[in-house]
C-alpha cells in the first residue's frame, strides 16, 4: 500500500475523515446492543444450561470482540500509527480467528436445532452443557484453520528480519502474492460451502418432520424451521463479505475514489451491521430471551431513574407537565 493509504477490516482510510467519525458512532451503537444482549444472557441462570443460548452467547461475544478489535485497528490506521510486525501478527491472529467463529457457530446452532427436532430423545445427552463446552472448543479449532493457512504461507514467504520492522497494521499485509489471496479465498469458500451444506441438510430434515408432525409439535417444528432459515440468512451475509474483494477490484478499475467509497460501504453493510443486527433479531424472535431482555432493559432504565435528581417543582406544575 502507498504511504497515504491503508486497509483495515475491509475499509480503506487515507486520512482521518468524517467516515471514521461515522464508523465510531455506529460502533458505539452496535456495541451497546451486543452488550445489552450479553448482560441479558448472564443475568438469567437458566440460559447457562441450554446449548442453544450458550452458542448464542458465544456468537455475541465473538462478534463484540471482533467489533472492538477491528475498530481499534481502524483508528490506528486512520492516524497512521505504526507497530512492530510481530505485534501486528498477534493482533491479526485474533481478528482472523474470530472472523470465522461466527459462521461456524451458526452451523453448530443449526445442528443443535436439527438434534432438538429430529432426535428429541438424544437432545439432552448430545446437547448437554458439558458437550456444548466441548463444541465451543471444536468451533475455535475449526475456525483457526484459515488463520493457520494464511499465516503459514506468510511465514514461508518472508525473512525473519521483517518481524523487526515497523508498519501500519493490516490483515492485508499478509497477502504478498496473488496466489496468497487465491488460497485465502479458496479456503474461505470451502468452509462456507460445508456450512451451507449443513444448513440445507438440517432444513430438509426438519421440513420432513414438520410435514409429519401435528398440533403443538408441528408449531414447534415450524419455529425450528424458521430459525434455520434465519441462520441461513445470517450465513448469507457472511458469505457476501467474501465476495466484497471481487466487487472492490472491479470498482478499482473505475477510480480510486469510487473504490474507497465502495469499500467503506462494504465495511458498514457487510461487516458491522450483520454482526450486530442479526443477533438482535435472533434474540427478539426467542420469546424466553425477549422477556429476559425486556426485564434487563427495565432494570437499566430503573438505574438511570435512580441517578436523576428528585423533582422539587410544586405539585400543580408537575400535574401540568404530566398533562
Amino acid at each position: 500500500m502507498a504511504n497515504n493509504t491503508s486497509v483495515v477490516g475491509g475499509f480503506v482510510v487515507r486520512q482521518p475523515s468524517y467516515r471514521v467519525i461515522i464508523v465510531q458512532v455506529l460502533v458505539i451503537i452496535f456495541f451497546f446492543i451486543n452488550m445489552l444482549l450479553i448482560v441479558t444472557f448472564f443475568k438469567k441462570k437458566s440460559f447457562h444450561t441450554s446449548a442453544r443460548y450458550l452458542l448464542f452467547a458465544l456468537m455475541l461475544m465473538s462478534d463484540s470482540f471482533l467489533l472492538a478489535m477491528s475498530d481499534i485497528l481502524l483508528v490506528l490506521t486512520a492516524f497512521e500509527v505504526v507497530m512492530h510486525v510481530w505485534v501486528c501478527v498477534i493482533v491479526s491472529i485474533v481478528v482472523l480467528l474470530y472472523n470465522m467463529v461466527t459462521p461456524v457457530t451458526l452451523a453448530a446452532m443449526t445442528l443443535e436445532r436439527y438434534v432438538a427436532i429430529c432426535m428429541p430423545l438424544h437432545h439432552a445427552e448430545l446437547c448437554s452443557p458439558r458437550s456444548t463446552v466441548h463444541c465451543i472448543l471444536i468451533i475455535h479449532g475449526i475456525s483457526s484453520i484459515p488463520c493457520m493457512v494464511i499465516l503459514s504461507v506468510f511465514f514461508a514467504s518472508v525473512s525473519l528480519s521483517i518481524f523487526k520492522e515497523n508498519m501500519v497494521c493490516s490483515v492485508e499485509m499478509f497477502i504478498l502474492y496473488k496466489w496468497h489471496n487465491d488460497l485465502r479465498s479458496a479456503v474461505s469458500q470451502f468452509f462456507f460451502l460445508i456450512m451451507c451444506i449443513v444448513i440445507v441438510f438440517s432444513y430438509y430434515k426438519i421440513m420432513r418432520v414438520a410435514k409429519a408432525a401435528s398440533g403443538e409439535n408441528k408449531q414447534s417444528t415450524l419455529r425450528g424451521l424458521k430459525t434455520v432459515l434465519l441462520h441461513a440468512f445470517q450465513l448469507l451475509l457472511c458469505l457476501i463479505q467474501l465476495w466484497c474483494p471481487f466487487i472492490e477490484i472491479a470498482a478499482l478499475q473505475v477510480s480510486m475514489n469510487f473504490f474507497i467509497s465502495v469499500r467503506y460501504s462494504n465495511y458498514i453493510i457487510f461487516i458491522l451491521a450483520p454482526r450486530c443486527l442479526s443477533p438482535l433479531i435472533y434474540g427478539l424472535r426467542d420469546e424466553t430471551f425477549f422477556l429476559a431482555l425486556k426485564k434487563c432493559q427495565a432494570h437499566v432504565c430503573g438505574v438511570c431513574q435512580v441517578g436523576r435528581p428528585p423533582d422539587r417543582s410544586p405539585p400543580t406544575l408537575r400535574a401540568a407537565a404530566e398533562k
